[in-house]
């Protein structure tokens, strides 16, 4: 199975078996971060680079945390809007799933969920949506 898990933050193995449950196990994992920025305003007068040193520091850690578990894990940075990001990283990773974990609402990040409810739709494959906490 290879699974693709979109996170703004690290995650950890047992956050990502709490949502799927024995399927991570022996799983091939993708762990992509978009670099989203805080705000709407962060967004149009911030420079992206602490967007992207955000990203890679959450796709970091999880690859660490999830290979520390014993997961087969490998990470990214991906584009700001996260179906974009998603579409960029199935170009060179057919993932069998895709996971989206995002904050609760009303704490998410400018566009963190931007595209997010036509990916399963659009790349025709399952789709799971979980939050994570601050």
């Amino acid at each position: 199975m290879k699974l693709l898990v979109l996170t703004p933050e690290p995650v950890d193995a047992d956050l990502l078996r709490a949502t799927l449950g024995d399927e991570v196990e022996g799983a091939e994992v993708l762990v992509v971060s978009p670099a989203t920025n805080q705000s709407k305003l962060a967004f149009w007068i911030s420079d992206p680079d602490q967007a992207i040193a955000e990203a890679e520091t959450a796709q970091e850690e999880t690859v660490e945390r999830l290979e520390e578990e014993g997961i087969d894990a490998a990470g990214d940075t991906g584009e700001s809007e996260p179906a974009l990001a998603l579409q960029d990283a199935l170009a060179t990773f057919p993932a069998d799933r895709i996971v989206v974990f995002s904050h609760p609402e009303g704490e998410r990040d400018y566009r963190e969920d931007e595209g997010i409810a036509e990916v399963e739709q659009r790349f025709g494959i399952p789709v799971m949506h979980a939050e994570i906490g601050r």
